[in-house]
């Protein structure tokens, strides 16, 4: 059952399209590098589609109903949006939910120290990558830094042009005879990871020391009007420095920082923000902590969802337990995650015959977890059969797979959680190329497909 390349069903039109929505995608990943971002900028987009932010609803209490849109964000680094429908909430909810947080290096709460006259900052690894990836590559610096009265600095340092960027040190080849002997998850260890900053030192007496520190601390008080302790109230990350930029000489793919799981949440809100009336409540949530097992107050495993989706319903006139029980279990829901793509360096891991290509459209996983589908949702065959008929109605191009071959790896995302709620779920999303690399590869078709795909799902289902 070989899918077609999507390509081929393009007209020069859809083609323009194609291209004109990868260009807006590409700018807002440029942009877009943590939650925190995400969050920020879905929250404009959001605003000049004629959202209303719910907790301003609550507070003057208004009513909502059929045809309002809402959205809440919960602590900066998670974001649902709520278009409602027609039908009662208790009928159920077309959800579009992916994450918006990916692997990243985070600067530690005590990270600031000299050596040899070189200042670095020391580093936690966030999520799953190889850690050798991270050397000897361009970085930039983002995040914010709480201060004790109360204000927030937000940090964005290696990104203009006009930048310096900062990194992560490798071993010459040289003296790397050891090093390469060393198994791939040995080559750089994570408290290798330490990200060098600087190597002037300030003014000072010829006995005085850690010169270049003090000379760095009072660079970051000049640009941002902080001290040393104050890293002990901070979320900084390192993120590959740049913009996301086109890939190929046909330009047909988007090289960039992020994809997982950029490339299905910015589809998602889209899909959602250009979706006119509907019958069911429409519902696009994107999610910090995945990356690390979707667990705390900002990530999937967390109350935020129900509770908003019950502040909804109060605001509908039409609130209780029950109803919002109901409500959440005739929802249905595609988990929008990326797939891996096949890839022909590396054929060995994959099973042909179920693996994601580049340009076939938009993925459904029926099962993603390891070890004999562990940690898995697997939806059920009554709802693929849903979902592939909504695909072929509207036209949308889609592919199948799995994650590799049975017993090469695995991975998990949010959908067992929702399913948890015993709503119907199943993954959805983008193949790549690298993922979890600092720089991932994605189609422009297939980005294309995804948003065909949640517009035609919220619209459908």
């Amino acid at each position: 059952m070989e899918r077609a390349n999507a390509w081929k069903t393009y007209d020069e039109k859809t083609k323009t399209a194609v291209f004109d929505f990868a260009e807006d995608y590409r700018q807002f990943i440029s942009k877009a590098k943590t939650e925190r971002e995400c969050v920020e900028e879905s929250v404009k987009l959001a605003k000049a589609a004629g959202y209303e932010d719910l907790n301003e609803v609550i507070k003057a209490g208004k009513t909502l109903k059929a045809g309002d849109k809402v959205y809440a964000v919960n602590m900066k680094k998670a974001i649902v949006l709520f278009n409602i429908g027609e039908e009662p909430i208790e009928n159920g909810m077309n959800i579009l939910g992916a994450h918006i947080d990916s692997p990243r290096l985070d600067i530690k709460q005590n990270p600031l120290y000299e050596d040899t006259d070189l200042v670095l900052l020391d580093t936690h690894y966030y999520g799953g990558v190889k850690k050798y990836q991270w050397v000897a590559t361009p970085l930039a610096l983002h995040g914010v830094v709480a201060l004790k009265d109360g204000s927030v600095v937000d940090v964005t340092f290696g990104e203009d042009p006009t930048d310096p960027v900062l990194g992560v040190s490798d071993l010459l080849i040289h003296l790397a005879a050891e090093q390469m002997e060393k198994k791939g998850s040995k080559v750089v260890e994570g408290e290798a990871l330490d990200v060098l900053v600087g190597s002037m030192p300030a003014e000072g007496k010829d006995d005085e020391k850690e010169l270049v520190k003090k000379n760095i601390l009072a660079i970051l008080k000049e640009k941002y009007g902080i001290e040393e302790e104050d890293f002990l109230s901070a979320e900084l990350t390192m993120v590959p420095a740049g913009p996301a930029r086109d890939y190929g000489f046909d330009k047909s793919m988007i090289m960039g920082y992020g994809h997982d799981d950029k490339s299905c949440s910015y589809p998602s809100l889209i899909a959602l923000l250009n979706s006119k009336k509907l019958k069911k409540t429409g519902v696009c949530i994107l999610v910090d902590k995945e990356e690390i097992g979707s667990v705390g107050a900002t990530g999937m495993q967390s109350k935020f969802f129900e509770n908003m989706v019950a502040e909804l319903m109060d605001r509908c006139g039409d609130y209780s337990d029950l109803k919002l029980r109901r409500a959440l279990a005739n929802s249905f829901m595609l988990s929008s995650d990326v797939s891996a793509a096949f890839d022909p360096n590396y054929a060995s891991v994959f099973d042909k015959k179920n693996s994601a290509f580049f340009g076939r459209g938009v993925v459904f996983n029926k099962y993603t977890g390891a070890r004999g589908k562990s940690g898995s949702n697997d939806a059920s065959a009554e709802y693929v059969a849903k979902v592939r008929k909504i695909c072929d109605d509207n036209k949308v191009n889609f592919q199948t797979a799995e994650l590799g071959k049975v017993d090469a790896g695995g991975g998990g995302t949010i959908a067992y959680i929702l399913a948890n709620l015993d709503m119907n779920v199943i993954d959805s999303g983008i193949a790549v190329l690298n993922m979890h690399a600092p720089h991932e590869i994605i189609s422009k078709a297939d980005l294309w497909e995804a948003l065909k795909c949640y517009e035609a799902f919220l619209k459908d289902a």
